[in-house]
């Protein structure tokens, strides 16, 4: 079964994402303002094409668990320069992809 072009970009957007996370962590001097825009409209890209119906309920779980982590495991492993980079990076991605697919449920949820 093929996969419809939102699929492809959301699925793309996501994996280019983690990666420029990861880069981030190890690289902190590529975070300038204009790569974390990029991460905050691959997150916009994540929340708008990437999470089905069915996923919607898992998304925005595991999307409240890497926010919380982010946030605060971020603060615990500051220390950890990488990791807190990446934890941080990741919460960019997150924020904006988290709250598109709530706003998204509760839409639905509201026409119902």
């Amino acid at each position: 079964m093929a996969k419809n072009l939102g699929d492809l970009v959301g699925g793309w957007a996501f994996l280019i994402g983690v990666i420029l996370a990861i880069v981030i962590g190890f690289l902190p001097q590529v975070e300038t303002p204009g790569v974390m825009i990029a991460l905050v409209v691959i997150g916009i890209i994540i929340g708008l094409l990437n999470v089905g119906d069915k996923e919607v309920m898992p998304f925005l779980l595991s999307g409240l668990a890497l926010v919380l982590v982010g946030r605060f495991g971020g603060d615990a492993m500051a220390e950890i320069a990488v990791v807190s980079g990446i934890l941080g990076a990741l919460m960019v991605i997150f924020v904006p992809a988290t709250v598109i697919v709530a706003v998204k449920n509760v839409l639905s949820l509201a026409k119902r």
